[in-house]
């Protein structure tokens, strides 16, 4: 298995943490009976569940671009040392992100977000110029 498709495993392991971290921190806010209806109300769920939630939509935007670039470096043959650094910065910079939302780290969680962006181009890159494979 390729390192891109390693991470997009790995990546996917990711989206359940961030949908437990979410769901975990809105059950705390708002409480198991809230929890086990069907959430037809509003609430104030506070802000590290609000954050989660938000958190949570920026990796479901994110996702599918990644998950769309390894598995075509993989397919078209162009995976390389770069695309596969690129998928390794685009998910630990995901991995760090995700706390840094939570509790409202301003700088670095817009840095990590950043990071991800330029793992995200190094995949996308040798698409566009259709280099083969190292």
């Amino acid at each position: 298995m390729t390192p891109e498709l390693t991470y997009l495993a790995l990546a996917v392991i990711l989206m359940l943490v961030h949908m437990s971290a979410q769901a975990g921190l809105a059950v705390l806010a708002n409480g198991i009976a809230w929890g086990m209806s069907p959430r037809d109300y509003d609430t104030d769920a506070g802000k590290p569940a609000s954050r989660a939630a938000r958190a949570l939509m920026n990796y479901a935007y994110n996702f599918p671009a990644f998950a769309a670039l390894a598995l075509a470096v993989t397919m078209a043959g162009v995976n390389s040392d770069s695309t596969a650094l690129g998928a390794m910065i685009w998910f630990w910079a995901r991995v760090i992100y995700l706390p840094c939302y939570i509790f409202a780290v301003p700088v670095l969680r817009s840095v990590a977000w950043l990071t991800s962006v330029a793992g995200l181009i190094m995949m996308l890159l040798p698409l566009l110029s259709g280099g083969g494979a190292s």
